[in-house]
């Protein structure tokens, strides 16, 4: 069923607003990020009073109520700014309330989908140290104990960890691999419950100001209302169709900073001079500005068509390609802008090197480049043989 999301009126003023924000505040404020290694809570404090935390959720729990597509436009018009402000937004918008939407109890999501619409962060956690896309190897155990589960394992890399209110944590309720992975279940658990514990912001290649740290969980008890759905076996299910609305945001995020790249490799182009003239004057340096802008456009235009389709049910290979192609696409803008600005490319003193190492994780996230093209592969033979 197709979401009606925000009034057009309203959403293009927003947007107009959005984008003011990100280039006049958001992008000045990056150093400020660099040296913090996160985002300021100033901004923080900015960015809940202006609605960004609760973009997706409906009006009745305080939310913007937007559509897909509108949350795909907001997302990448966000990104084009550092990727720790989406970051720190991401999860709740896409993962985490999407689940509650489509699988959460109504006290469920009277209970959680205002606090994370207000700007409690929240984070997913489905990846362990032995499993992230192997869903059978998930070694975290959730055991009946009385009315309610005890919570056992650990997570890794979770974004927002450090910073998180709330988690989603997916956790094995039956000893065996499941068909349909129905051995799967999810949680909704606080961050300060007895038992919980956070690991140090991982060191990374790039996009600093995100952090990621492990989970750990030992003896967490929870009560039974914190299964989502308040049925078991469904947390696969959930994480998965969570994940399209992930898979979008990093094609969002991508195009996002694309075109913030190919403006900066743009700009030093008609810059910087050699041989007496701009280097934008020489067609070898025009020609991978063209090929970074038509791979651009080809990625907005798979975003939203993904997008419509999504906003009207499942559109798996639709997210799963756009996710690919757009993750790509900005590995190669971001190669072309350190090779444009040629050494001065290979030195943080330019943003060019960061550009670089920042866009590195697209293709990794919420599914590697290779599981998108074994979820294309499959969904594709799937609809062959109907």
């Amino acid at each position: 069923m197709a979401q009606n999301g925000m009034d057009a009126d309203t959403y293009a003023q927003f947007l107009t607003q959005l984008d003011r924000y990100v280039k006049e505040r958001l992008v000045p404020a990056e150093p400020q990020v660099l040296e913090e290694g996160r985002v300021p809570e100033a901004i923080l404090n900015e960015m809940r009073e202006m609605g960004l935390f609760g973009l997706t959720a409906a009006e009745e729990f305080g939310g913007a109520g937007m559509d897909i597509p509108q949350y795909v436009e907001a997302i990448r018009t966000i990104a084009y700014a550092h990727p720790a402000y989406r970051s720190i937004i991401s999860i709740n918008l896409g993962m985490v309330s999407s689940a509650l939407k489509n699988s959460g109890t109504q006290a469920q999501q009277e209970y959680w989908l205002p606090r994370i619409a207000a700007g409690e962060i929240a984070c997913f956690g489905l990846t362990e140290p032995g499993s992230g896309s192997d869903s059978a190897a998930m070694a975290t155990t959730a055991k009946r104990s009385g009315n309610g589960y005890v919570l056992n394992g650990s997570k890794r890399y979770i974004t927002n960890a450090t910073q998180a209110k709330i988690a989603l944590i997916m956790a094995r309720t039956n000893d065996e691999a499941l068909p349909k992975n129905a051995h799967v279940s999810a949680f909704l658990v606080p961050m300060d419950a007895a038992g919980v514990t956070v690991g140090k912001p991982d060191k990374k290649m790039g996009q600093d100001g995100s952090n990621i740290a492990d989970i750990y969980l030992d003896d967490v008890h929870v009560d039974g209302d914190a299964l989502l759905g308040g049925e078991e076996g469904k947390g696969f299910a959930t994480a998965m169709h969570s994940l399209d609305n992930g898979r979008l945001s990093v094609a969002a995020a991508s195009c996002g900073y694309a075109k913030r790249i190919l403006d900066t490799a743009t700009r030093y182009a008609t810059e910087r001079k050699a041989f007496g003239e701009p280097i934008a004057n020489f067609q070898l340096i025009q020609a991978m500005l063209a090929d970074s802008q038509a791979e651009l456009y080809a990625a907005e235009c798979m975003l939203r068509d993904a997008a419509a389709k999504a906003n009207k049910g499942k559109a798996i290979i639709e997210c799963a390609s756009t996710k690919m192609f757009a993750s790509e696409m900005c590995g190669r803008v971001a190669d072309r802008c350190v090779q444009i600005h040629g050494g001065a490319g290979y030195l943080a003193e330019y943003e060019a090197e960061r550009f670089y190492r920042d866009a590195r994780i697209y293709r990794i996230y919420e599914g590697t480049t290779q599981i998108m093209q074994l979820v294309i592969a499959k969904q594709m033979l799937r609809n062959f043989e109907v």
